[in-house]
């Protein structure tokens, strides 16, 4: 299924032209037009998920392979030192076109990427009611 109001949807589709680095029958990978560094890419699923939560199991796994295929491309091609895999459901968490997508971002010493979070502390109330949820 695609969602016509989706921008994404739209070029995962061709619909709208991009600088496509990989395709097949489920998946096109894209540079980013707002790269937070060289070589920053997305893999858009051709069918439309919001999020994580939607996208069958199936083509999630195909998504890991195309992000070591692709980012492996990238790393090695760009001298990259680093490298992040990222991917963000809902607004708090940063994601702000909701149509599933994965963030290849090559890393280099010295720029000026920010993926990161302030360290918090495991409380044994929040660790107990997490493993609660689990039996």
């Amino acid at each position: 299924m695609k969602d016509d109001n989706c921008i994404f949807c739209k070029i995962a589709n061709g619909e709208i032209p991009s600088a496509t680095l990989y395709e097949d029958d489920d998946f096109r990978v894209i540079l980013d037009l707002n790269p937070a560094s060289k070589g920053h890419a997305l893999i858009l699923p051709k069918e439309h998920y919001a999020n994580l939560f939607e996208i069958p199991e199936d083509l999630l796994s195909k998504a890991a392979v195309v992000a070591k295929k692709v980012g492996t491309k990238l790393y090695k091609g760009l001298g990259a030192e680093g490298f992040n895999v990222v991917q963000n459901n809902g607004e708090p968490a940063g994601q702000t076109v909701f149509h599933f997508h994965i963030h290849l971002i090559p890393r280099y010493k010295g720029d000026t990427v920010n993926v990161s979070w302030k360290q918090g502390k495991l409380t044994d109330g929040d660790r107990q009611e997490i493993l609660d949820l689990f039996k």
